[in-house]
């Protein structure tokens, strides 16, 4: 009888299987789909295998989750801390005091950030000294129509570079300027400035390699926006000013991106080292609200 008892006892307590986990790549230049896990209930070696996927992939999407704010914290601190700006550099909801909230809120509505306007491809906080190593974006609400956000691999489009490019532009170095700065202080008369040449006053900004490697797969990686207010160090304006463009010519490519139409429950984690990301415009009169988390990043090298 007790060896019944006993027997029975232990089937009990035998752990479930756990649920199929599947990291699937997508039909483009980068990014994979994740299923077959609990965001709210990681086990260990699902957070290294999704640290390895986001090498390997650069994006990762998640589809049909439901979170509430701290269940969103708890699953995206897994994989580090929550990126925090130098007090006197100013990020997209930055306080009086410097500090950004946890959970910025993307949204044409309801105090949010961002509104409905087209975004250029850019990389997050490239202008302060360790640039956030990645974002979480959790989509709410989608419009009907546009708002779709699109991914670039920088890592593939500096391995598709001639190699006299690659030879020409390893040794530079790059600074970003601040377009929070630069917007407080009176913007650009209506206009973007992409690359400061010496008649536009210097404001704030970062000097990083144009061409960073990435500190945990060792990709070199072509660390430019295809808009931001840029300049190189040292460089003769028209020089660097052509260089840049054709830089950015060679980032438009559809060979390098992958553009998402967002789902309600749908969250993407990018590598914010080795993607830019940029936005479609979508209608005023139709909501987007996202909410998204950083993570706290490295000088690049």
């Amino acid at each position: 009888m007790n060896v019944a008892v006993s027997t029975l006892t232990s089937a009990r307590v035998q752990p479930a299987p756990p649920e199929r986990f599947d990291i699937t790549p997508l039909d483009a230049p980068l990014g994979a789909l994740v299923s077959g896990f609990d965001a709210k209930a990681l086990r260990p070696e699902q957070v290294l295998q999704l640290k390895q996927a986001l090498r390997d992939h650069h994006i990762l999407l998640f589809r049909g989750q439901q979170l509430d704010d701290a269940q969103y914290l708890a699953f995206a601190t897994h994989f580090g801390a929550v990126f925090q700006p130098p007090a006197n550099i100013p990020v997209l909801s930055s306080g009086a005091d410097g500090k950004a909230p946890e959970i910025v809120k993307v949204a044409n509505s309801e105090g949010g950030e961002l509104g409905n306007t087209a975004i250029p491809a850019h990389a997050d906080h490239h202008w302060t000294p360790t640039p956030s190593s990645g974002s979480f974006l959790y989509a709410q609400a989608v419009p009907s129509t546009g708002g779709e956000t699109r991914f670039t691999n920088l890592a593939l489009a500096y391995e598709t570079l001639n190699e006299a490019t690659r030879r020409e532009i390893d040794p530079l170095r790059l600074i970003t300027y601040n377009p929070f700065i630069r917007l407080k202080t009176g913007g650009y008369n209506g206009s973007f400035v992409r690359y400061r040449t010496p008649e536009v006053p210097a404001i704030q900004g970062t000097e990083h390699p144009l061409v960073r490697t990435h500190p945990e797969s060792g990709k070199r990686l072509l660390f430019l926006g295809v808009a931001t207010e840029v300049e190189i160090p040292g460089a003769d304006p028209a020089y660097g000013q052509a260089l840049i463009e054709r830089l950015r010519e060679h980032l438009e490519q559809p060979r390098f991106h992958y553009s998402h139409a967002w789902q309600p429950g749908d969250i993407i984690w990018w590598d914010n080292q080795a993607v830019l990301h940029a936005r479609n415009a979508f209608p005023a009169k139709e909501q987007r609200r996202m909410k998204r988390i950083s993570l706290a990043g490295s000088r690049p090298f």
